[in-house]
């Protein structure tokens, strides 16, 4: 997998870079799980900046990962100027202290050409997911806040019988 592919070369990076050398490393962990990949890429920035001491450029999406500047006095977050008009974004190429307010996914997908219906709905799906709601892919229309489904009430307990036949 080229998750795999990345972690081998994080993994020679992390045991050949030294203070002397200068190492960037672009959305380190966006493979796996959102946990597992902030994971991942936390610990790596810790391990450059505690262990070897290189220079780092360090780009990532985990917003999490800004939380290390407050930890670290050599650590810095910057991020590109990006003027919204609406939907529309322009990055500029203007580079700014402090990290960015906010990702631009779905925009960049815009941008690279995804179909207008996609980037609605992936739209849709964001706002549902930012608001801590459940998406019910049955319904392409909208988001519908789905109840949790409580493993011990309702009276049916799963069984093998319920696992749906494997076709191959």
């Amino acid at each position: 997998s080229t998750f795999m592919v990345e972690m081998l070369e994080t993994s020679t990076i992390l045991r050949e870079a030294s203070k002397r050398s200068l190492v960037i490393l672009d959305e380190i962990g966006r493979g796996t799980s959102t946990f597992d990949g902030v994971s991942i890429a936390w610990a790596v920035a810790e391990f450059l900046y505690d262990k070897v001491g290189s220079l780092c450029m360090f780009a990532t999406h985990y917003h999490e990962l800004t939380e290390l500047a407050q930890a670290r006095d050599a650590i810095v977050n910057t991020s590109l100027a990006v003027k919204q008009r609406g939907k529309d974004v322009v990055f500029l190429r203007e580079l700014r202290d402090g990290p960015a307010n906010k990702s631009y996914g779905i925009q960049v997908a815009g941008l690279a050409g995804v179909p207008g219906p996609v980037l609605e709905r992936a739209d849709t799906i964001l706002r549902s997911l930012e608001g801590h709601e459940e998406v019910d892919s049955s319904n392409p229309r909208g988001p519908v806040r789905m109840p949790q489904l409580s493993l011990f009430e309702g009276g049916h307990q799963l069984s093998v019988a319920d696992k749906p036949a494997r076709t191959e």
